[in-house]
C-alpha cells in the first residue's frame, strides 16, 4: 500500500482514528476522544470493538462477517464492530467506513500498562500495529491505572470506594491531556513528511499522571 503520509495536505486539520481493545464504552477511549475533540484541531474518527477484547493480540475475524454499527459520540464519527482491535484498525484505514484514510491511528487509552512482552498479547498494541502494517502512522497508548494492584484488587477498590470511578475518569482525562503535545507533534511531522515511516510508537503512562512532569 502506498504510504499515506505523502498524500496529506499540510493546510487541513489532522484526521485521527481512535480504536482500542477495552471496547467502545471504555473510559480510556472516551476520555481520549473527548480531549481530542475539545482542541478543535483534529477530525476525530472512532472504530472500536463493541465488547472488551483485551489480550486478543493481533487476531482477526475471518470465519464470519464483521458486523458494524454507527454510534453517537459527541464531536466524532464513530462505529462499533463485532471484530477485534486489528479488525477495527483495518476497517478504519480502508476507506470503507470513512471517506478518507486518517493521518494517524491511536489505539487506547488502555486500562493497564503494556510494555515488554505484554505488547505481544495486547489488543491495544495490535490495533496500532495493524494500522502501521497498512502504511498509516500509529500510536498505542496505555495507562498504568492499577498502580501495583492486581486486577482483582483494582476492581474491588472500584466497587467499594466512593467516588473511585469518577476519579478514574479524571485520571484518564489527565492521561489524554498529557499525550496531546506528542500527538500534535506527530501530526505536524506527518504534515511535513518528516515522521519516520518504519515504526509505530507504544506509549506507557504512569499512575497519577497529573503529578508527573
Amino acid at each position: 500500500m502506498e504510504n499515506v503520509i505523502d498524500s496529506k495536505s499540510k493546510g487541513e486539520k489532522g484526521t485521527i482514528l481512535v480504536t482500542n481493545d477495552d471496547g467502545i464504552q471504555a473510559p480510556g477511549l472516551n476520555a481520549l476522544v473527548s480531549v481530542l475533540v475539545s482542541t478543535h484541531r483534529f477530525n476525530v474518527l472512532v472504530c472500536a470493538p463493541q465488547l472488551e477484547m483485551s489480550a486478543v493480540s493481533h487476531s482477526i475475524t475471518w470465519r464470519q462477517p464483521v458486523r458494524v454499527e454507527k454510534v453517537e459520540m459527541d464531536g466524532a464519527t464513530a462505529f462499533k464492530t463485532s471484530g477485534t482491535p486489528a479488525d477495527c484498525a483495518s476497517l478504519g484505514v480502508s476507506s470503507v467506513l470513512f471517506p478518507s484514510v486518517p493521518d494517524l491511528v491511536i489505539s487506547g487509552i488502555n486500562q493497564g500498562s503494556n510494555c515488554g512482552y505484554h505488547t505481544l498479547y495486547s489488543g491495544t498494541t495490535a490495533g496500532a500495529r495493524e494500522a502501521f502494517l497498512n502504511g498509516v502512522p500509529a500510536i498505542s497508548i496505555s495507562y498504568d491505572c492499577y498502580g501495583g494492584l492486581s486486577l482483582e484488587e483494582f476492581e474491588k477498590m472500584l466497587s467499594v470506594e466512593a467516588g473511585s470511578k469518577t476519579k478514574m475518569n479524571y485520571e484518564y482525562e489527565a492521561a489524554a491531556k498529557a499525550c496531546l503535545p506528542i500527538i500534535s507533534g506527530i501530526i505536524a511531522e506527518i504534515k511535513n513528511n518528516t515522521y519516520p515511516q518504519g515504526c509505530f510508537l507504544n506509549m506507557d503512562l504512569p499512575k497519577d499522571i497529573a503529578n508527573h512532569k
